[in-house]
């Protein structure tokens, strides 16, 4: 009996055991947004078999209305028990996660998740295992904020012991709570604006993290509500306050042997990583909309303190766009970057196909990597940056869009489908914004 069978039946036996009355299966659309199709237990065995049949067309990016037809076929090594009772009496749900197939079994160019496995296949191909460590931002709201007046939860800041005035219990719950669905924490504190926490998890291969960010996402939001507050994932919510990043980091193994590594080099750096450091650093732009796909994520780029805005690298530099973490520099299992440039808010699955499709585009072809940037790159003038030879980032989305149309990598590592889908939604909401006036220019401009 092979692998996936035994994994199967352990489901099975595992919902029966429980008593669990339902399960959700859980899948992404283009924007990352999370949607799910709840089964009875009776209905798993078929589903594992055949799949859950869905219109496709009623999920933003999946299908057209005359192709409408989809098929989610959960992930049974996903399976996790949902650590909140769904019902009054206390019954408890179960969660996996689907990859989304055509009719004819072929996998769905639309789903975030085949996207990723696919540049993962690639990875391989060129003998890589890639590994995502994220540290990820979100702030706490007071329960009665509304949109146009956010409330921060607590006025703590960075590693401030007090977790929040409103709900002190909440990062010891949320932890517990990840660790409850098979998420490793390796950290968590409180972040330097009021209401700011940070939570980051154990390093795992790029496809199953894209899962676990999903899922603690929607953990966080869960917890966040038991304990009489709102957590949002809003890369810049606050004018005054820094924005929420998803700094991550990444790293490329060959089988047990980190291939980061060199123990003679000076920074303990493989011509390997310098190359795929370089990848990142020359599609930067390209990658932008991506990995920063909201009007929103771009206030925090612009104006956010430490948020790359140029890109650069360097030894320890907050700074610069990808920094090269120096305290665990002679563990050869721990050489890795991180890229500082994703936001909380970005479609996981999408973000790291196109990191890695850069990466791995700059190792294949020999990219050279330039020289670090030792100077705090986001005080430098647009013209310092330029004689420095640091090539700015897009400042806006439209920006962003115009340099994502023009790049094959992108074009390459999405797909057909899912690159020209995503540049159609994201078009509508920068025009949606650009048509909104402002309370700053009616400040400024009434008068005139």
């Amino acid at each position: 009996m092979g692998c996936m069978n035994r994994q199967q039946e352990y489901v099975l036996s595992t919902l029966e055991e429980r008593d669990i009355r339902f399960v959700r299966l859980w899948f992404t659309d283009i924007q990352g947004y999370l949607k799910s199709v709840a089964v009875v237990p009776a209905e798993l065995e078929g589903a594992f078999e055949e799949g859950i049949g869905f219109d496709g067309s009623a999920i933003e990016g999946f299908s057209r209305i005359a192709e409408s037809d989809n098929i989610a076929r959960p992930d049974p090594s996903t399976f996790q028990i949902m650590p909140f009772p769904e019902t009054p009496e206390g019954h408890l749900s179960a969660r996996m996660f689907c990859d989304i197939v055509m009719p004819d079994g072929q996998p769905s160019w639309a789903d975030p998740r085949q996207v990723l496995r696919r540049q993962m296949k690639k990875a391989a191909d060129q003998g890589f295992t890639c590994y995502v460590h994220p540290e990820i931002e979100f702030f706490l709201l007071k329960q009665d904020s509304t949109t146009e007046h956010p409330v921060p939860a607590d006025m703590g800041g960075y590693f401030d012991q007090a977790v929040s005035q409103e709900a002190p219990g909440f990062r010891s719950q949320a932890m517990s709570t990840l660790e409850r669905m098979g998420i490793s924490v390796e950290f968590s504190h409180h972040e330097t604006a009021p209401g700011q926490q940070e939570i980051d998890l154990r390093y795992a291969d790029a496809l199953s993290m894209a899962d676990n960010v999903m899922t603690f996402r929607y953990l966080i939001k869960q917890v966040a509500r038991r304990n009489g507050v709102r957590a949002t994932f809003m890369p810049k919510p606050f004018a005054d306050y820094a924005g929420s990043a998803m700094h991550t980091h990444m790293s490329l193994f060959e089988g047990e042997e980190n291939a980061f590594h060199d123990p003679d080099d000076e920074l303990r750096l493989s011509t390997t990583a310098r190359s795929f450091i370089a990848g990142i650093l020359h599609h930067a732009s390209e990658i932008s909309a991506v990995t920063n796909q909201w009007v929103n994520s771009y206030k925090r780029i612009t104006s956010g303190d430490e948020a790359p805005r140029a890109a650069a690298w360097g030894a320890s530099n907050r700074s610069a766009m990808i920094r090269l973490p120096m305290y665990t520099q002679n563990k050869a299992a721990s050489r890795r970057v991180e890229i500082r440039t994703p936001d909380s808010s970005c479609n996981p699955y999408l973000a790291y196909t196109v990191l890695l499709a850069a990466g791995l585009r700059g190792i294949r072809e020999g990219y050279e990597l330039p020289n670090p940037a030792e100077e705090d790159v986001s005080h430098m003038t647009r013209r310092e940056r330029i004689a420095a030879g640091y090539a700015d980032l897009p400042s806006d989305l439209n920006q962003a869009l115009r340099e994502m149309e023009r790049s094959e990598l992108v074009a390459d590592a999405l797909g057909e489908h899912v690159f020209e889908f995503f540049l159609r939604n994201k078009w509508r909401e920068w025009h949606e914004y650009q048509s909104q006036i402002t309370p700053w220019e009616l400040e400024h401009n009434l008068p005139f």
